[in-house]
């Protein structure tokens, strides 16, 4: 069988087969469809709304034409692709809080930041901005090449001229196979100002361009906090990403109450979508400082969120919103994009600006030499028509006598075939004076333009010049007006806000109450006689400590471990409480040693019930977990007993063989957990009874009864760690208790 031949099978091996068109399908996707070209920052499928349209001759100074009618001749005569993905195209061009610059204008409904869509393509009607007829210019003189469209019946362009900076002006997003392109948008004025001082000093850095172009400009406004450096680098490099807050205010209200006033929210985030997500979470209770939000949009944004106490920071509410929600989002950066020699890469902004000037100086030339030769071509013209207005009865003789009157002209005043031509054409009208003179005047500002065209096509320094002009008159174009006006302003970041689950809770005084049987409880405000609180039969006052709602509460348990209790969720009822074992994963054989309030930066002396212990700072008592943290390894048969903190310069021991021991705080390590040291040695079965840390210089103090006593004279009680003692002062508790 013939190869040519339909039908023909072929043995492959699938690996192969699929590879083969894996690579085709990529490269399609990569080249057709998802990447911009960095000459004027469109992709195919805008590239030709835009051709289209200018076919149509929908330019901004004509009428609108309905958008049926374009996405019609866009499918059947450039893109065969559905009309709807095309119409979406054709519309987010139009829409202004997507496009910082639209190269469409339309009428009628074309959708809102809310994320409604845009009406049927039946009803709304389009033509071209401002800036897409500066992205055409020169399309009509030889600027660009073109190329066959797929039914091979027209052509079409293959890049624009791209008098616009609209790659980084608009930006581009795209995902291709294995590759993807994400460029924010920027402002049009000062991409111009940076291009024109790369075009004078060709070797500026990519921190000389910053300084003129300071970074993204997206069209809903916005706060950018990212730090200057990062920026710098992902601009030199192509990858990167930047911060993007929403812009608020504080608007006081009556009787000290005030309210967050939101009225730019960040680059593509639907209004509607994070209106949703802040009520979400607020019903599921992770936003407890946010009281309400409210949307107050007309065509401007305005959202209003109140906080549910006036005591509540700003900072701290928007901190949280920004953490947990949409109105701060990051942008990223990754400039990849199709080159001139139409290859995916990633640039950085120098070899990006470098690439669209490279292409303006193209174009410019190009359309130079389509003019000097249409110039020529009418210079040839001219130049006929005065040989003959010499001798006009002449030529009306020859035209009335001859048979052939082109040939005989040629003759008779040495004419080329294009100058026969033209006068054979001309109308009698011009054949009166003033007609001469009107000729002899075109023919002198035609030549003189071409000798300038001449000059800048020989001089490169002339065509950067012109082409600095270029620049200059579309950044004064594009750069005044609320078009050309930053949106996206430039911000600190600011200081880091605490935003734990503590920074949301109303601060409040309680004091947390432990009974002897390790039932627990919160008790609004400061407990003036603790004699006062009541409890169960047959229970009576453990430990209390005074503390506030955002508070963590250290339970340090008999078995060594600690753990952490949020003082704010302790049940606050009139009650009894809550038992401490429902809270944390204690067994029945462990109690409840101390009740701390453990700060940064504390110490604490941990000792067990056979006289070892070390010094821990506050940090490590701290344990999220229910199963706590164990801190004090312990013996068989051992208890943790003492957990005080460490706030002194001695530690005074007494044991159950009444015997008191004063020695250096020095002499204790401090370790983050452990068995640790001897701090008194007992005899027999002797255990520890009680020990506390004191300044030597203030004495020793002990409750005796109703008061307090102190001993100031030591020296006989002074001694080295794993001594015995000696038996304490006359009248110290025989309880071998200090408090």
């Amino acid at each position: 069988m013939p190869d040519d031949l339909p039908g023909r099978i072929e043995d492959t091996k699938l690996a192969d087969a699929l590879s083969e068109r894996y690579l085709a399908y990529a490269l399609s996707t990569i080249m057709s469809r998802s990447l911009p070209d960095l000459r004027d920052g469109l992709k195919p499928v805008h590239r030709r709304l835009i051709y289209a349209m200018h076919q149509l001759h929908l330019d901004p100074a004509a009428g609108f034409k309905k958008c049926a009618r374009v996405v019609g001749d866009v499918i059947g005569k450039y893109h065969p692709h559905g009309d709807a993905s095309v119409y979406e195209a054709l519309v987010r061009l139009a829409q202004d809080f997507a496009a910082r610059y639209p190269l469409i204008e339309g009428q009628g409904n074309f959708g809102n930041i809310d994320g409604d869509n845009a009406a049927a393509m039946r009803y709304t009607e389009a033509r071209l901005t401002e800036v897409a007829k500066a992205l055409l210019a020169g399309i009509d003189d030889d600027a660009v090449d073109f190329r066959p469209t797929y039914d091979g019946e027209e052509s079409e362009p293959v890049v624009l001229p791209g008098g616009f900076p609209n790659l980084l002006a608009n930006g581009a997003a795209g995902i291709a196979v294995g590759m993807a392109t994400s460029i924010p948008p920027h402002n049009a004025g000062e991409v111009c100002a940076a291009a024109i001082a790369m075009v004078r000093d060709p070797a500026i850095t990519t921190a000389g361009l910053l300084k003129h172009m300071r970074g993204p400009d997206f069209p809903t406004g916005g706060t950018i906090v990212e730090e200057p450096a990062a920026i710098l680098a992902a601009y030199e490099t192509g990858r990167g990403g930047f911060r993007l807050r929403a812009k608020w205010s504080v608007e006081q209200g009556r009787f000290g109450t005030w309210s967050i006033v939101v009225t730019e929210i960040p680059y593509q985030v639907q209004k509607s979508r994070l209106i949703e997500q802040i009520a979400q979470l607020m019903e599921e209770k992770k936003l407890p400082l946010l009281g309400d939000v409210r949307d107050e949009s007309t065509h401007q944004v305005r959202l209003v969120l109140e906080p549910k106490t006036r005591s509540v920071e700003p900072e701290v509410l928007m901190a949280g919103l920004f953490r947990a929600t949409a109105l701060e989002s990051r942008f990223p950066l990754n400039m990849n994009v199709l080159s001139a020699d139409r290859t995916p890469r990633v640039m950085g902004l120098h070899e990006v600006l470098r690439a669209w000037l490279d292409h303006r100086h193209e174009v410019l030339v190009r359309r130079s030499r389509h003019r000097l030769a249409a110039i020529e071509r009418r210079l040839e013209i001219l130049d006929g028509f005065l040989k003959v207005f010499l001798n006009l009865d002449e030529v009306i003789r020859i035209i009335r006598t001859e048979d052939e009157p082109k040939p005989a002209l040629m003759r008779a005043f040495e004419l080329s075939d294009t100058q026969a031509e033209a006068v054979l054409n001309m109308r009698l009208r011009s054949l009166r004076k003033l007609e001469e003179l009107e000729i002899r005047k075109e023919h002198r500002g035609l030549s003189k333009e071409k000798k300038d065209i001449q000059a800048l096509l020989a001089s490169d320094p002339l065509r950067w010049e012109r082409i600095a002009g270029e620049l200059e008159e579309t950044r004064a174009k594009f750069s005044t007006g609320p078009l050309g006006e930053r949106r996206t302003e430039f911000a600190d970041a600011g200081p880091v806000v605490d935003v734990s689950p503590e920074a949301y809770m109303e601060r409040e005084a309680i004091t947390v109450v432990l009974s002897d049987k390790g039932w627990i409880r919160a008790i609004r405000g400061a407990v003036a006689d603790p004699r006062e609180l009541k409890f169960k039969d047959g229970d009576r006052l453990r430990l209390l400590v005074a503390c506030e709602t955002t508070d963590r509460i250290c339970l340090f348990a008999t078995n060594g471990r600690a753990y952490t209790l949020k003082a704010g969720d302790l049940p606050r009822s009139r009650g009894d409480g809550q038992p401490v074992r429902l809270l944390v994963e204690m067994t029945n054989e462990d109690d409840v040693a101390a009740l701390l309030l453990p700060r940064e930066g504390t110490r604490y002396l941990v000792a067990s019930s056979f006289g070892r212990g070390f010094v821990v700072k506050a940090e490590e008592l701290s344990a999220e977990k229910r199963t706590g943290r164990q801190i004090l390894n312990l013996r068989p048969g051992e208890e943790a007993q003492v957990c005080t903190p460490a706030e002194g310069d001695h530690i005074a021991a007494i044991g159950s063989t009444h015997r008191l021991l004063v020695f250096p705080l020095e002499q204790v390590p401090e370790l983050a957990r452990g068995a640790g040291v001897i701090l008194q040695k007992y005899s027999g079965k002797g255990t520890l009874s009680d020990l506390t840390v004191f300044r030597l210089g203030d004495g020793l103090s002990w409750r005796q009864g109703e008061r307090t006593r102190t001993e100031t004279d030591l020296r006989q009680w002074l001694g080295e760690r794993a001594q015995v003692g000696r038996a304490p002062p006359h009248g110290f508790p025989k309880n071998g208790k200090f408090g």
